[in-house]
């Protein structure tokens, strides 16, 4: 905002920021899907997931009051964090939050399919606030915390406050696109379609990753020991599912 706003009583706008990740790996033999699922348990397990959480839950000034987490077998993971604007006031026995009470949530989906030899790993991020609290300024912590080749992200300012003349507001920021709130370094790396709808306050964003380093989505095999035309297949599998993720139909 530019300049502070005088509000009549408290802001009780509601923002949630949805963030979703896609990582595709090749995974064709059992050995490699024995990696597959190493590698998630080591980056996505509900330790590392609790303090990305976490951390983002102190970028936005935000209080954590109770954290849930839980890991699944072969892989996957869930992490659930209650949160609260300001402090805690007690009343009697009970603590409040002034109506401030918000949330931030991880949950991941592992996906292989053998015919094509491609893992595919989601993670879902949702992230709840009121008042004055915006989750997009952790945006970059987020996409740089995860090796994310598709990102889709909604952005939703629910509610009306009132200024101190009485007057409704719908909308306590300036908002044009998502992308304003991502650096240009990590723009230029994707492709980015944005959807939005100004007059309710829905704001949507598709990233999709332009350079495909090979060697990033095999385990433990060097790429330069598989004859070209193999290269090239992977290849064109990754960017296949990548860009039927990105448009979100089948195409191929």
């Amino acid at each position: 905002m530019e300049q502070k706003m005088t509000l009549y009583g408290f802001n009780n706008l509601t923002k949630s920021l949805s963030f979703n990740i896609y990582d595709i790996c090749y995974a064709k033999t059992p050995r490699e899907q024995k990696d597959y699922i190493a590698y998630i348990n080591e980056q996505y397990n509900s330790e590392r997931l609790t303090n990305i959480l976490t951390n983002l839950t102190n970028m936005i000034g935000a209080k954590v009051l109770n954290i849930s987490s839980q890991d699944y077998e072969p892989q996957g993971a869930s992490v659930t964090i209650l949160i609260a604007e300001g402090s805690m006031v007690p009343v009697g026995e009970t603590q409040l939050a002034h109506l401030d009470k918000s949330h931030v949530t991880v949950h991941t989906y592992p996906e292989y399919h053998p015919d094509t030899c491609l893992a595919t790993f989601r993670v879902d991020i949702d992230v709840a606030t009121c008042g004055e609290i915006t989750p997009l300024s952790t945006l970059d912590y987020l996409i740089g915390s995860f090796d994310s080749d598709i990102i889709t992200l909604d952005y939703r300012v629910r509610g009306f406050t009132r200024d101190i003349t009485g007057k409704k507001l719908f909308m306590d920021h300036k908002m044009t696109s998502i992308q304003d709130y991502i650096a240009d370094e990590t723009l230029r790396r994707y492709d980015a379609v944005d959807i939005n709808v100004y007059s309710a306050n829905l704001f949507h964003t598709n990233m999709l990753i332009k350079e495909i380093d090979l060697q990033n989505y095999l385990f433990k095999t060097d790429v330069y020991e598989l004859p070209p035309s193999t290269r090239l297949s992977i290849t064109n599998s990754l960017r296949s599912e990548m860009i039927e993720i990105f448009s979100g139909r089948n195409i191929y």
